[in-house]
């Protein structure tokens, strides 16, 4: 009978160690920081044209929430930049949410319909100045 001693379970326990530490990814581990917290805003379709509260925000992640306060149903564009998006329709006293990464620059935001009216509704003015600072320090974040 081959019996082993607490030196045999130690030197093998120890092997194993010593080979686990190998098994890593090798690769660089990058600490970038982290993108600005998203900034939300409020939009509203009326009859008079679409409102965007508030107007002026620093570069970033946006989440714009519209709400059509309208008779009728209307697809929502952000247009300024490079940036052409677009989101619904939405739906008489519906809410819809259009997510962008913007730039510094001017936007609008647009309220179409399919159907034909005598007055275009007036676009909202969205400004976005420079970048925002970036959320690495803040806590409680998704």
């Amino acid at each position: 009978m081959l019996t082993r001693g607490p030196f045999y379970g130690a030197a093998f326990l120890a092997l194993i160690a010593i080979g686990a530490t190998g098994c890593g990814s090798g690769g660089k581990f990058e600490n970038n920081p982290r993108p600005p917290v998203p900034v939300q805003l409020t939009g509203v379709i009326t009859a008079k044209g679409v409102t965007v509260s508030p107007n002026r925000v620093g570069g970033g992640p946006v989440r714009l929430i519209i709400s059509n306060q309208t008779q009728d149903a209307h697809t929502i564009t952000l247009d300024g930049g490079s940036t052409t998006d677009t989101v619904g329709p939405i739906n008489p006293l519906d809410t819809a949410t259009l997510q962008q990464t913007l730039v510094q620059g001017r936007y609008q935001v647009k309220a179409g319909s399919s159907k034909a009216v005598q007055n275009e509704l007036k676009p909202a003015k969205l400004d976005v100045g420079p970048p925002r600072k970036n959320s690495s320090g803040q806590v409680l974040l998704p």
